[in-house]
């Protein structure tokens, strides 16, 4: 086990026995990366700011039910993600299209982190779809990789666009159970 691991386990026990100077250490550690992060996404000062206020005062009040699978870094920056999402999705108004346009090739490239964490999603997922059904799996591609319509799918493969839509679906179906562990935030921007 790696030493930032058993450090994160160390604060995060410290964090449930109700020890404030936990918290305040993680937000020492991490406020200014994850702040750089949110206005990466945002582009926004107050609302990063508030992000990564509500991400701290979340995790103070949940610290008793905290369950983090990945590193304490990694988990702050699934939660800043998980926020940016919300923000996004609640009020689309509120940003220009300029900022949600290629939002997923944002949320790839802004960190280190968000890049493995990409990664390790896109190799997740072709590993399943490689277990595809042959036209399932051509279907799937042309929508996701060559990101073509179902009436253009339909008319390259010589199919209906039902068969079109029943392949997708099929494909979702199978792929949707071995994404589990990973955030819905997440998963959400592989396939918009």
């Amino acid at each position: 086990m790696s030493f930032n691991k058993i450090k994160d386990q160390k604060l995060i026990e410290r964090l449930k026995r109700n020890d404030e100077d936990a918290l305040k250490l993680i937000y020492n550690l991490y406020w200014e990366q994850l702040f750089i992060y949110a206005f990466s996404l945002l582009k926004k000062r107050e609302i990063s700011e508030d992000v990564i206020q509500e991400i701290f005062i979340k995790i103070w009040e949940k610290r008793d039910a905290l369950l983090i699978k990945t590193t304490l870094k990694g988990y702050l920056y699934t939660c800043v993600l998980h926020k940016v999402y919300d923000i996004f999705r609640k009020d689309k108004n509120a940003f220009s299209e300029e900022l949600l346009e290629n939002f997923d090739v944002k949320i790839q490239t802004t960190t280190p982190e968000s890049k493995l964490i990409y990664k390790e999603l896109e190799a997740q997922i072709n590993t399943v779809v490689n277990t595809l059904p042959e036209k399932c799996k051509k279907v799937f591609n042309l929508s996701r990789e060559n990101q073509l319509s179902h009436k253009e799918i339909s008319s390259q493969l010589n199919i209906s666009t039902k068969s079109v839509e029943a392949y997708i679906t099929k494909a979702l179906k199978i792929i949707r159970p071995s994404l589990v562990n990973i955030p819905y935030t997440i998963i959400f921007l592989f396939f918009l």
